[in-house]
């Protein structure tokens, strides 16, 4: 559903000049020419029979179990990958390749039910004793994305027979089988492992024809697919370096799709060429404002809490997103969790924001210089956009502040998320229920280190799935009081398409986007 349709009528000046000479300048538009197959024509499409989708920042790498970022599992969860079970948009389990599964009465041990006649694109046969090996290698050493602690709770895992495989859990999870259905349920083949950043190998509808790093990856679809065939024969993401590349690409025939359209001052002229279709959803997406908890000024709670009153976080969803995504209240949970429920506590209040950094000392004048503070940008359109109004209302009441670029995705992960060398930066964290992996661990690059909340997220963890939902409000408000860091908006997913295409989904409950559904017809 549509949120708002302000007039821009400069930014429809803008596109339309850059439209008329640019098309050749998107950066991936034919780097698979010569892979793939036959290249894109005026106002045609790639390839008959292939989608085409323009998305924004390129993964530098195809192996999501040792590098972290969305990108990767968006391009292959569902389409190269698949999972024991699956969820779906509304954020509900679903069979998968296991067709169905039994809990014991404590919810420690499960019995998962394979499908039969399952192949990895290699030929390899799926069965009890490739799951448990993909299951057993996010817990051993081969994986280093933090989100392999999502496997924690698995104690034990054994293979009955071809295609029955047992799960044993140290204790009752309530997140463990929902989490089976992203990245880390991921199902593998030993003999598919020794190149995942460049050959990934998986039971998906889809197998990886060509990869240019950084610029484009094509999909082709497998004639031995073990369920229904996707309604394209071949699916190809091409990656822009910002919204106005893509838009011209989208223009001039070369992609079908632009997905997650990160520049919505574009959607208006887009939207008087009538040429267009436009579909906006939600997603797990949630643009975190993160504080240093370990370094000052912000190892403070008080002075966390003075940004959470600082930032209007409104201003920020008319200003950068033209009235799409959703104000949270700085909670850090997306519409389509069961524990979502707005935060009230920090109302845009900079007076507010002044006394609480005055009562613990600092002066709001703008001459204090313990209130330095240096926010890291990652190069992304929201967040260069994002930061500029943020460095201004911090300002207002008394921060120092300088925004200092990093190039996303190699020196932010490097610098922010695993050295932890910041003050205050800003990403949209897309995992899907993300909370523990955000909150719970004082490792994490936000350092928070709260043992009530702590506490409260593996109550709810061990809870029965009745008092789950609870507890994790419980949990939210916890690290909402400690201000660990403030939500600034959840993420809307726009999504502009050509008139042909179909089965277009831009509600996104995990980290995945689904190819198979989209249809082409000819145009």
């Amino acid at each position: 559903m549509l949120l708002r349709h302000p007039a821009r009528p400069l930014a429809a000046l803008v596109l339309g000049a850059l439209l008329l000479g640019a098309a050749g300048c998107s950066a991936g538009s034919t780097a698979l020419t010569g892979a793939a197959g036959n290249g894109p024509g005026p106002h045609g499409s790639a390839r008959e029979g292939t989608v085409v989708l323009a998305a924004g920042a390129a993964p530098a790498s195809l192996d999501f179990t040792t590098t972290s970022g969305a990108a990767i599992p968006q391009a292959l969860m569902g389409n190269v990958y698949e999972t024991l079970v699956t969820i779906d948009s509304a954020g509900e389990i679903r069979p998968g390749l296991a067709s169905s599964w039994e809990v014991s009465p404590d919810g420690t041990v499960y019995i998962f039910h394979l499908r039969p006649g399952v192949r990895f694109s290699n030929g390899d046969a799926f069965t009890a004793h490739t799951a448990r090996f993909s299951l057993d290698r996010v817990r051993g050493g081969a994986w280093t994305n933090g989100l392999k602690a999502q496997m924690d709770p698995v104690a034990d895992t054994r293979a009955l027979d071809d295609l029955t495989l047992e799960v044993r859990l140290h204790r009752r999870s309530a997140s463990w089988l929902w989490n089976m259905g992203t990245l880390v349920g991921a199902m593998m083949t030993p003999s598919g492992v020794d190149d995942l950043a460049a050959h990934p190998v998986g039971t998906g509808p889809y197998e990886v024809e060509a990869w240019a790093v950084g610029s484009a990856l094509r999909l082709r679809a497998r004639p031995d697919y073990w369920g229904p065939a996707p309604a394209n024969r071949a699916a190809e993401i091409r990656y822009f370096p910002d919204a106005v590349s893509a838009a011209n690409a989208l223009e001039s025939g070369d992609v079908d799709v632009l997905w997650a359209l990160q520049s919505p001052e574009l959607l208006d002229p887009l939207r008087a060429r009538g040429r267009w279709n436009i579909d906006v959803g939600t997603t797990n997406g949630e643009v975190l404002f993160s504080m240093n908890n370990r370094r000052e000024p912000f190892d403070r709670v008080e002075v966390r809490q003075a940004v959470l009153h600082a930032v209007d976080r409104q201003a920020v969803i008319d200003t950068v997103w033209e009235g799409y995504g959703v104000d949270t209240g700085g909670a850090p949970v997306p519409p389509t969790d069961p524990w979502y429920r707005p935060s009230g506590r920090y109302p845009f209040d900079p007076d507010r924001a002044r006394d609480l950094l005055r009562r613990a000392g600092f002066a709001t004048d703008g001459s204090d210089p313990r209130l330095d503070v240096t926010i890291t940008v990652p190069s992304l359109p929201y967040a260069q956009a994002t930061s500029e109004l943020v460095y201004t209302q911090l300002r207002d009441v008394g921060f120092r502040v300088t925004l200092q670029s990093a190039e996303f995705p190699a020196v932010w992960l490097a610098q922010v998320l695993k050295g932890h060398d910041y003050d205050a930066s800003l990403i949209a964290h897309v995992e899907p229920r993300d909370v523990p992996t955000l909150f719970g661990n004082p490792d994490y690059y936000l350092g928070f280190d709260s043992p009530r909340t702590r506490e409260l997220l593996d109550a709810a963890d061990g809870a029965a799935p009745e008092d789950n939902a609870a507890l994790m409000e419980e949990a939210v408000d916890s690290l909402m009081a400690e201000a660990a860091a403030d939500t600034l908006m959840n993420l809307p997913n726009i999504v502009v398409s050509r008139p042909e295409i179909g089965g277009i989904e831009p509600t996104a409950a995990v980290d995945s986007l689904p190819l198979a559904r989209m249809t082409k017809e000819r145009g």
